[in-house]
């Protein structure tokens, strides 16, 4: 399995992060791509993969941060290109944009996204994308760019079906969380995930995000202990799968294999 997007670097896996890794191998994650969103966790994440072969990496700043990127977009665009030399870091992001809590001022979420947009088409890399209540300009803003783009995934996809019909038709993949597994919140999700054409199919954790509800209750009390009880990580991947499967009627084992073979082949990985 490749999960496509773990937050390996966030706080709540300081105390335990060496054997999150093992538990992920041992349960069949063989790649994972390490989320960075800032470029100071981009340097730490390119550093965590240069340690571990099977891990790989992004580079770039999410919507919530950009208003901490500096403000001159070449000096931006420079600093990304320079992390971009290191052969760990397979996609430019975590970028795009996040108009429900506005972290950072709209006009700047747009300004560095787009020139992330603009880096990675001259990079040749693929784009590693957030949208969450944008209103279609995370869309817009990859329609313009999507010609000189190497790849596009938007994600963690929680939109609707007019949201999934336009990604699809630029051409962008889909990545899919537990959010599917969730009984209240995922139902949408549930319902349009049979739609996403399995060469376009990505499955990731977001760990340590979006638990898989239906993971074992007692999942982390008896495999991880001393971690939270809601903390996600990347073992817990087959439950996405799972949750896929169900919803889709498509057998795990062929859920996996696409979304693997889509992932190394999107971050041109051998």
């Amino acid at each position: 399995m490749f999960d496509i997007g773990a937050n390996l670097l966030h706080p709540q896996f300081d105390a335990d992060r060496a054997a999150v890794l093992e538990r992920a191998r041992a349960a069949g994650v063989t790649r994972m791509l390490v989320t960075a969103t800032d470029l100071a966790m981009a340097e730490d994440a390119i550093a965590m993969c240069r340690q571990e072969a099977d891990l790989f990496c992004t580079a770039g700043v999410h919507p919530h941060d950009a208003k901490d990127a500096p403000e001159d977009q070449a000096a931006l665009a420079e600093r990304i290109s320079q992390l971009a030399e290191d052969p760990s870091v397979r996609a430019v992001g975590e970028t795009g944009l996040d108009f429900n809590r506005n972290f950072s001022p709209p006009d700047v979420q747009r300004r560095v996204f787009e020139t992330q947009l603009t880096v990675a088409g001259e990079l040749e890399l693929p784009v590693f994308v957030h949208d969450r209540d944008s209103d279609g300009a995370v869309y817009e803003a990859l329609a313009r760019h999507a010609s000189r783009l190497a790849g596009m995934v938007v994600h963690c996809f929680t939109g609707g079906s007019e949201d999934l019909d336009r990604y699809l038709a630029l051409g962008c993949a889909i990545g899919i969380t537990g959010w599917i597994s969730d009984r209240k919140r995922g139902g949408a999700l549930r319902e349009l995930v049979g739609r996403i054409p399995l060469d376009r199919l990505l499955i990731e954790t977001d760990a340590p995000f979006l638990l898989p509800q239906n993971a074992p209750r007692n999942w982390q009390k008896t495999q991880a202990p001393g971690a939270s009880s809601r903390r996600n990580e990347p073992a817990l991947l087959p439950f996405v799968a799972d949750a896929i499967a169900e919803a889709t009627g498509m057998p795990a084992a062929e859920v996996i294999a696409a979304s693997s073979r889509n992932a190394k082949r999107l971050f041109r990985i051998g």
